[in-house]
């Protein structure tokens, strides 16, 4: 790939028409990849880049990697084309913005004792979430994705990206499980947060509540009143509305945000330039050509 023409984003677009899907299941007319070609090594190492500092393909690799079992040309023409994106954004990473201390900006290189700002008077210490669903994202098999993304800082520290379990009969139910996923993870991380400031010496009740957002309205308001059965809602198994639980107990919100200003899409769909481009630098990436 040494000579190969960079590319904008990890994935072409796809079409949610199981014949003209380009990442589809292999069809009884095609061959499967020879040993020759590395298609396990390269999932493998683009895992533990999705899994430590890449959140950017995340979707990408999650999608190709179903396919590890019987890969064909137009997976391995996949895997490619995230090279391609890579090799044109090898020097992009999460960015861990500066502390500000009275409007003083400190290199976090530079920091001593004098200027170290406690934690709990840092605006950056703050938890954020976003969730969302790809309703149908695998059309072959009626499944959909889940994605959710936790900053801190506006930088990302927690991201997943994965092919639902169950088979959501609505878009509704795909982001209630979703937002479900999202819950789960945000009171780990309080967790991990709480244990950090005790064992710092801080006080380990965090004052203000996580926000989640997502922007599907109906799965807000349920979210709200609690499990109600319906007509609409019966298909939906109460074990999810354990979420609106914890917004009691742990002080979890879940607001709604525009679709477009919603960065979760990142990791549930392939996007086009100018959109993929907008929550990659939301999420906290930056290339160290740009940086100051």
């Amino acid at each position: 790939m040494n000579k190969a023409h960079p590319t904008s984003t990890p994935m072409i677009g796809r079409s949610l028409d199981t014949r003209k899907d380009p990442f589809r299941p292999k069809d009884d007319d095609e061959e499967v990849l020879g040993v020759e070609i590395p298609y396990l090594s390269a999932i493998g190492t683009l895992l533990y880049l999705t899994q430590c500092t890449r959140p950017d393909i995340s979707f990408s690799v999650n999608l190709l990697a179903r396919f590890s079992s019987t890969p064909t040309q137009c997976h391995w023409n996949g895997i490619k084309n995230i090279f391609r994106y890579l090799k044109g954004t090898i020097d992009m990473g999460l960015f861990f913005p500066y502390i500000e201390k009275i409007g003083v900006t400190i290199p976090v290189n530079d920091i001593n004792k004098e200027n170290v700002v406690p934690y709990n008077e840092t605006p950056n210490d703050i938890l954020v979430g976003f969730a969302d669903a790809g309703y149908l994202s695998d059309p072959h098999k009626g499944r959909s994705q889940t994605g959710y993304v936790f900053t801190i800082g506006n930088t990302t520290i927690s991201w997943k990206s994965t092919k639902q379990t169950l088979v959501a009969t609505s878009s509704n139910l795909s982001e209630i499980i979703a937002l479900h996923e999202a819950v789960r993870e945000c009171i780990w991380l309080r967790s991990i947060i709480t244990h950090i400031r005790g064992a710092s010496g801080l006080s380990s009740t965090t004052k203000n509540p996580t926000c989640i957002y997502e922007d599907n309205a109906s799965c807000i308001e349920q979210m709200k009143v609690g499990y109600i059965k319906g007509d609409n809602t019966k298909h939906i198994s109460p074990k999810f509305f354990y979420n609106q639980q914890q917004q009691t107990l742990l002080k979890i919100q879940v607001n709604q945000v525009r679709s477009e200003d919603n960065v979760a899409d990142l990791f549930t769909k392939s996007l086009p330039k100018a959109t993929f481009e907008k929550h990659v630098e939301s999420i906290g990436m930056r290339r160290l050509s740009k940086l100051p």
